[in-house]
């Protein structure tokens, strides 16, 4: 089985409506997002996937929510902005555009160094 990751990190405003704590306030991250494809075959190229396309969709898929409040974003409409939302936010998006072979694995969404959130389905 064959792995391909492609690493962006963005900064996001954000609060926690109802959430009893500091999160509550409007704060923000510089968060660390891993998109993870997998398969089992690669092309005549040796790839999976080509990082080229992959990044192109991520970029997109991120300019959505780079250097914008969360809160106020349209893909947030019915959600938390919590670590694991954006996550699942992110691999539906970048679901919305499937590869030949590689299938989307997982969103790794690092709200801090220590702290990381994952979806996958």
């Amino acid at each position: 089985m064959f792995e391909v990751s492609v690493e962006k990190t963005i900064a996001c405003a954000h609060r926690l409506f109802g959430y009893q704590g500091p999160c509550e306030a409007l704060h923000g991250h510089n968060y660390t997002i891993i998109v993870t494809y997998v398969g089992e075959e690669v092309d005549q190229f040796g790839m999976l996937v080509d990082f080229v396309d992959v990044k192109r969709l991520f970029n997109r898929v991120l300019a959505q929510m780079d250097h914008k409040y969360l809160n106020d974003l349209p893909l947030f409409e019915h959600l938390s902005p919590s670590a694991e939302n954006i996550a699942r936010v992110v691999y539906q998006e970048m679901q919305r555009t499937p590869f030949e072979r590689g299938r989307l694995s997982s969103v790794k969404v690092w709200e801090t160094p220590t702290q990381v959130a994952t979806y996958r389905e």
